[in-house]
């Protein structure tokens, strides 16, 4: 085993000279060492009763064939195992937000509804929340707020996954509330740069936040620990909320929480619709969809996809490896999907954003904490936003 973690098993007879082989990643050990308080006092205490064998990387043999690596570090291979992660988190979301509603009076909850992953999951957690509350769907608030970039396929899944879950509903299209706003600012709305589509985002969430006071309540904050690795949220935008439920949990693993949730007996009725939102493109939906209406931006296509991005932030944060070890993580285990200069140029991405979006990490809303990898900036990840990246991205131009 590697930390309690099996390495390979047999249903074999296993004959006298049988011998079952594993790699073992020596570098996961180390970094479980380097947080844990109770080894290092252990090792200060009774050191001398323990054998050192120095060890370095350059001098272990073996390519690490015999090593399982999954893509998907987030997501638990076999399904059993899958289905039964996705719903403890589930439970731990509703938990944390109940709570929250339970400290500070038993306000509503409202959210922007897009039809993306994010607010679906998010609103998913809102309404089993009230039910475990005893408190009816009703009081969950749904804004859904059109504008230049919505497509018709979210648009009607925003409102179908809205009546079907029976919260409160609301409409507010605010393309003429942005374009007055241009006006203000001397933009021209023809030219689609950052603050065509940033305006947006921070217009939906001033509607959200003023919106909540007059229904009393809060706003629930939709952004996934991916995002906020990436930065890619318009900062005082959908960046912030009054409470974040999905803080911590990846964008590979929402797809597989949607999945699971939607067997619950209390959401069969949405499942048609929950099932369309699994199979609708990530997108910001900030630029203008094309002739037929379809989304035209692709979030992958700009920041690149997330299975890699997830698979760098995972070893990145939990284990603290190198720009050089991921790579090759990465290459073993996406060989078959990506070419290696794939991996190096989204891999160069991930340091770029990870390091300069840290401002938006350092005033984050409180959330829900689930697992051993988040950013929250209070009890979790404390970096300074004005680090630099250049050891890593020059380690990484090396590859």
């Amino acid at each position: 085993g590697e930390n309690g973690t099996l390495l390979a098993e047999t249903q074999e007879a296993i004959a006298a000279d049988y011998l079952l082989i594993s790699d073992c990643d020596l570098g996961k050990i180390r970094a479980d060492r380097r947080k844990n308080k109770s080894f290092g006092d252990t090792a200060e205490r009774f050191g001398a009763q323990a054998e050192i064998v120095p060890v370095s990387d350059g001098h272990l043999r073996g390519d690490g064939t015999a090593y399982r690596l999954e893509k998907l570090p987030f997501v638990p291979a076999q399904r059993k195992h899958r289905v039964e992660r996705c719903m403890e988190i589930f439970n731990m979301q509703v938990a944390g937000l109940r709570q929250r509603l339970q400290a500070i009076g038993n306000p509503n909850a409202v959210i922007g509804i897009s039809g993306g992953l994010d607010s679906t999951l998010a609103l998913l957690v809102a309404v089993e929340a009230m039910r475990q509350l005893g408190r009816p769907a009703s009081d969950v608030y749904g804004v859904t707020m059109p504008c230049f970039g919505t497509s018709d396929r979210t648009y009607r899944n925003s409102w179908e996954l809205m009546r079907t879950l029976g919260i409160s509903c609301k409409e507010i299209n605010i393309r003429s509330a942005v374009n007055v706003h241009f006006g203000d600012i001397g933009h021209n709305p023809d030219i689609h740069d950052g603050t065509y589509e940033n305006s947006q985002a921070r217009e939906r969430t001033q509607i959200l936040m003023d919106y909540a006071s007059v229904v009393k309540g809060i706003v629930v904050g939709t952004g996934d620990l991916s995002e906020l690795a990436l930065g890619w949220c318009t900062y005082n935008g959908d960046h912030m909320s009054m409470y974040g439920v999905n803080a911590s949990i990846p964008k590979t693993l929402i797809r597989w929480m949607i999945d699971a949730i939607s067997e619950m007996p209390a959401f069969a009725a949405a499942r048609p619709v929950l099932q369309d939102i699994l199979d609708t493109p990530i997108s910001p939906e900030l630029l203008p969809p094309d002739a037929q209406g379809r989304i035209a931006q692709h979030t992958e296509d700009l920041v690149g996809p997330y299975a890699l991005h997830d698979f760098f932030l995972y070893y990145t944060l939990r284990y603290g490896f190198t720009p050089r070890k991921i790579y090759a993580l990465a290459c073993r285990a996406f060989g078959g999907d990506f070419e290696e200069t794939v991996i190096k140029k989204w891999l160069k991405t991930f340091y770029r954003r990870f390091f300069t979006q840290q401002f938006k990490r350092s005033c984050l809303p409180d959330g829900v904490k689930v697992g051993s990898v988040t950013l929250s900036p209070r009890g979790d990840w404390r970096m300074p936003s004005d680090a630099s990246v250049r050891i890593w991205l020059d380690e990484a131009e090396s590859l």
